[in-house]
């Protein structure tokens, strides 16, 4: 990310998030504030997403990591939890659409410039903040997050959700670990739902490992770099020894299955996976 400027990431996937609700009748994840919060920038969200490298899988994967974390957040808010932390937030609009927002704390934690320009277009959609909502800026790479989570409210002995979407490929292994260890000790117990990208070298297929290094080259370009791949094995292992009593890794086959088209659902060679993991 350049400094000083919000994310371009983040306003890509809104674009996705958008274009999915278009173009494929919001088949997978209903989301009506993803086209408010863009305002006039539905025909450019379109044009995005019909001619985006990756093709539709892209947008597919964007809306299904969405999907798995907002049913995933049901579950544990039926179960006890009461406070919801999106890291990374970036124009993730679940907080201002859930009918769980009167039951929850909720967190939006993201750099400070990204976070600026979301205000301010929540503010031109119209869009309400809800009472229970604190917008916390920080730099993953560079502040504690358990320190400014808390100096925000959050407490740690409540039972918690945390949505962590689109982020973990930007941030350094120590940074991933590092956050992921804070959950893991919080004693009111935690749930995470993440999505990560496997080394190229787990590629089989020389054509899966040409598009993996193309999509590494366009966020590079933009200055929004990969920097972490990691392996799933290695991964679950790390997480169960941190303190995760159940670890569930969605592949590029099982979400292919699960949610895109049926003509569509041949497994894939590649594509990010989705970590759905809890303490409790």
């Amino acid at each position: 990310m350049q400094t000083g400027q919000p994310s371009r990431t983040a306003l890509g996937a809104a674009r996705l998030r958008a274009a999915h609700q278009v173009l494929d009748k919001a088949s997978i994840l209903s989301d009506p504030l993803a086209l408010r919060i863009l305002g006039d920038d539905i025909e450019v969200s379109l044009d995005h997403a019909q001619t985006h490298a990756s093709g539709p899988r892209i947008r597919w994967f964007i809306a299904s990591r969405s999907r798995i974390a907002e049913d995933a957040l049901n579950v544990a808010v039926n179960a006890g939890a009461t406070q919801l932390v999106v890291l990374g937030a970036g124009l993730d609009t679940l907080a201002y659409r859930t009918q769980l927002a009167g039951r929850l704390r909720i967190f939006e934690i993201d750099h400070p410039a990204t976070q600026a320009q979301k205000r301010e277009m929540l503010a031109a959609a119209a869009i309400a903040v809800p009472e229970t909502l604190s917008f916390v800026p920080v730099d993953f790479e560079r502040e504690k997050l358990s320190e400014r989570l808390e100096a925000a409210g959050f407490k740690p002995a409540e039972r918690s959700f945390f949505s962590w979407l689109g982020v973990v490929p930007y941030l350094t292994e120590a940074a991933i670990f590092s956050t992921l260890g804070y959950m893991a000790q919080l004693p009111g117990g935690a749930e995470v739902v993440f999505d990560y990208v496997n080394p190229a070298t787990s590629v089989s297929a020389a054509a899966g490992r040409t598009a993996h290094q193309a999509l590494a080259a366009r966020v590079a370009a933009i200055g929004e770099r990969f920097q972490s791949y990691l392996d799933t094995a290695s991964l679950c292992a790390k997480m169960s020894a941190a303190g995760f009593r159940h670890v569930d890794d969605i592949g590029p086959a099982e979400l292919a299955e699960r949610y895109f088209p049926e003509a569509e659902q041949s497994a894939p060679t590649r594509g990010g996976h989705i970590m759905h993991a809890s303490t409790i």
